[in-house]
């Protein structure tokens, strides 16, 4: 099930251009603190360039398009045990 965000959903009801951001910078790619930097910078650069930023995830089991920062801080923790998924973990 796919779950959108209010800004990512109003976006695509309205026919504006969305880019899809993967979450394995956040939970894999960089350290903390310096992901959620990058995440924010990322999504930030779409918003200027008149885009929606639509980082996704699998949270909770549904696929999240759009992510909160608070969303964003779970993923980025330290402590997160968040794990890496591909299309052949998703059924």
């Amino acid at each position: 099930m796919f779950s959108y965000s209010k800004e990512v959903q109003e976006a695509i009801n309205e026919k504006r251009p969305v880019v899809a951001l993967e979450s394995t910078i956040i939970s894999h790619g960089l350290p903390y603190p310096q992901n959620i930097e990058i995440a924010l910078d990322i999504e930030k650069t779409v918003i200027q360039n008149g885009a929606t930023p639509a980082t996704i995830a699998i949270l909770g089991g549904k696929v999240k398009v759009g992510l909160s920062m608070h969303e964003i801080e779970e993923l980025a923790a330290p402590a997160s045990t968040v794990e890496k998924a591909s299309m052949i973990d998703i059924a």
